[in-house]
């Protein structure tokens, strides 16, 4: 059996944070209650560090870091919908959508497709409008696994 990408227990809605670092930190912990990282903090700093040599900011509000690392079990996606937005560097502005990408660090580039294919249902101003105008995890993780699915 595959694992899905993302679960309802993956998706936080309506975030309040202070900054980027709180958002990975949320969506680490995520991973770990679930089972998909072994180390919340260590698979953060990964996602830090990540950040730190290029901004994943989107244009549209969008926010997409990601890391490969040995802290990650399986492919994943955890998500957080921030109202109040927090700044991931993209041109337009702050991220009310983050996506956190967990690829394992032995993986097949597997995290490039997740990626890809994301980034490609991003431009969509309807895809982003219904994760938007979800109210739960189940809803937006349908849409996700519907639009981003290998």
């Amino acid at each position: 059996m595959t694992t899905q990408l993302i679960t309802p227990d993956l998706v936080a809605v309506d975030v309040h944070a202070a900054d980027k670092n709180a958002v990975i930190d949320l969506l680490s912990q995520k991973l770990f209650a679930a089972g998909r990282v072994t180390d919340a903090a260590a698979f953060a700093q990964d996602v830090r560090d990540r950040e730190a040599k290029t901004a994943t900011g989107m244009p549209g509000g969008i926010g997409l870091p990601h890391a490969k690392s040995d802290h990650v079990t399986a492919p994943s996606l955890a998500v957080a919908k921030v109202p109040g937005g927090v700044d991931f560097g993209a041109p337009d502005g702050p991220a009310t959508l983050v996506f956190l990408i967990a690829a394992p660090a032995a993986g097949d580039g597997q995290h490039l497709k997740i990626l890809a294919a994301l980034a490609r249902k991003l431009v969509n101003a309807e895809f982003k409008d219904s994760l938007r105008a979800a109210e739960d995890g189940a809803t937006v993780a349908h849409i996700v696994n519907e639009a981003v699915a290998p």
